[in-house]
């Protein structure tokens, strides 16, 4: 692990073990749940701040922009200063934003404090993965990582039922302001348990320009998307649009002349990493997009109240829970390709049965058996995607490998949200008329069942079965 400082490989039975597993699930848990949560919580986001269909969106990627803009950023800073010292940062930021977020009066200063928020998620989120990939002993990384992927899940479990019943009981803004005594904790246990690790072969500067790209390209691009939902013959639009393919273009150009990356392009020369955030692209796309459109239909179509929408989801997440360490320890034994197949294509079969949810059935026959599905194939594909992309890249960088899958995921997100109204033809009030709003679902939800399958045929074409057994290099 050349240029590399970090103290000895933890094992994942002893006490350092545990504490290190605990502190990045709790972390990760707070942004999972945060996530999760806001997602029942839009309908009463929209009313009680009188948003449009544009402002749900941009509550969901203010947030998303952000991290996807910056998280690339996050790693590289981990990797130069300190994986811990930048998750704790992270987590701190990340308080502070929620703090913001609950305290909103309007939808800007809601989606404002959200973009703040998206900055501590882009320190924390791959610092979590970053300091399991470089603190445990190789042959413990498979599971370490199952078992990140099973407890963070748990976290994901609570949101959709705890956001449902904080906004039912209380408030949605209790939803935001939950995150600020987690925080405290995660920043009391990293203090004293978790190691510190970084990078030492980079010199401590880091990549201001191309960061600053990334975040162009994105926002161009996701303005002109949502800004042009019901045309995009508009000067704003076209110019965001022009702004953003440009600021790619010459993220592209930056990251191929800097002396220093912040993304280096050469980590895609592996064939397993580019595969892996492929697959990541189109499963993780059409789940943020399937995930917005089914709350909205369960909540404003079919009259589910927040609690009953997020109960609805619990399935889903809990398969994903119990399963997920089953799912890594079979990867690490047979290679993570046929999981990373079998698995997206399962998820698409229960968006599919998604796809007609319109009230005629009762829930466990409407709702239920996609769900199932969805939660089935998810516990599949979400920790050998997460450790074959780890494992595809050196140890020492190991945080840059967590941002761009983390990148990765979170652009695929944002654009997914902010791409499928236009897709359906939804705009402005139509999340609120039932008829309107059932039919552009069941299109969204079939687009999103073939980026699912798109995904698994990727990995099939891309992974190696082998590619878990050399995490070390």
């Amino acid at each position: 692990m050349t240029g590399a400082t970090a103290p000895a490989p933890v094992a994942l039975g002893t006490a350092a073990g545990r504490w290190l597993v605990a502190v990045t699930v709790l972390a990760s848990g707070m942004a999972f749940l945060d996530g999760t949560a806001v997602q029942v919580a839009l309908p009463a986001i929209g009313r009680d701040l009188e948003a449009n269909l544009s402002g749900l969106q941009w509550t969901v990627n203010g947030y998303t922009l952000a991290l996807a803009a910056l998280i690339l950023l996050g790693g590289s800073l981990g990797d130069r200063y300190g994986r811990r010292r930048v998750f704790v940062i992270g987590v701190v930021w990340f308080a502070a934003a929620s703090l913001l977020c609950g305290l909103a009066q309007n939808t800007g200063q809601l989606v404002a404090a959200r973009a703040l928020q998206g900055i501590g998620g882009a320190l924390l989120t791959p610092g979590s993965l970053a300091l399991i990939q470089a603190s445990f002993r190789p042959g413990d990384r498979g599971r370490a990582i199952g078992l990140w992927s099973s407890l963070s899940g748990i976290s994901a479990l609570i949101g959709p039922f705890l956001g449902g019943l904080l906004v039912d009981a209380v408030s949605w803004r209790l939803v935001f302001l939950i995150n600020v005594p987690i925080a405290v904790v995660i920043v009391a246990v990293a203090g004293r348990h978790v190691p510190e690790s970084r990078d030492g072969g980079h010199h401590g500067r880091f990549d201001v320009a191309g960061a600053a790209l990334g975040a162009v390209a994105l926002g161009g691009v996701t303005y002109a998307l949502i800004a042009g939902a019901d045309t995009f013959a508009r000067t704003d639009v076209v110019v965001s649009a022009a702004l953003g393919v440009a600021a790619a273009v010459g993220f592209v150009v930056r990251e191929r002349a800097a002396a220093d990356p912040m993304l280096p392009l050469g980590v895609f020369a592996d064939r397993q990493f580019t595969g892996a955030n492929l697959s990541t692209l189109a499963v993780y796309g059409a789940l943020g997009g399937s995930g917005l459109f089914l709350v909205l239909q369960l909540q404003n179509v079919l009259g589910y109240g927040a609690t009953a929408a997020g109960a609805a989801m619990l399935p889903s997440i809990l398969l994903l829970t119990l399963l997920s360490p089953r799912a890594g320890a079979l990867a690490q034994q047979i290679g993570p390709r046929l999981p990373m197949t079998v698995g997206p294509l399962v998820i698409a079969a229960g968006t599919l049965l998604l796809a007609w949810v319109d009230g005629d059935a009762p829930y466990v026959v409407e709702v239920l058996p996609g769900t199932v599905l969805q939660g089935l194939g998810l516990a599949l594909t979400v920790a050998p995607l997460t450790a074959t992309v780890l494992g595809a890249a050196p140890d020492a960088m190991a945080g840059v490998a967590s941002g761009v899958n983390n990148a990765v995921a979170r652009a695929a997100q944002l654009l997914a949200v902010a791409a499928l109204p236009v897709a359906v033809g939804l705009s402005g009030d139509d999340y609120t008329d039932p008829v309107a709003f059932t039919s552009g679902f069941s299109t969204a939800m079939i687009i999103c069942a073939g980026l699912f399958a798109a995904g698994g045929l990727t990995a099939w074409s891309t992974i190696r079965s082998d590619v878990l057994q050399t995490t070390s290099r």
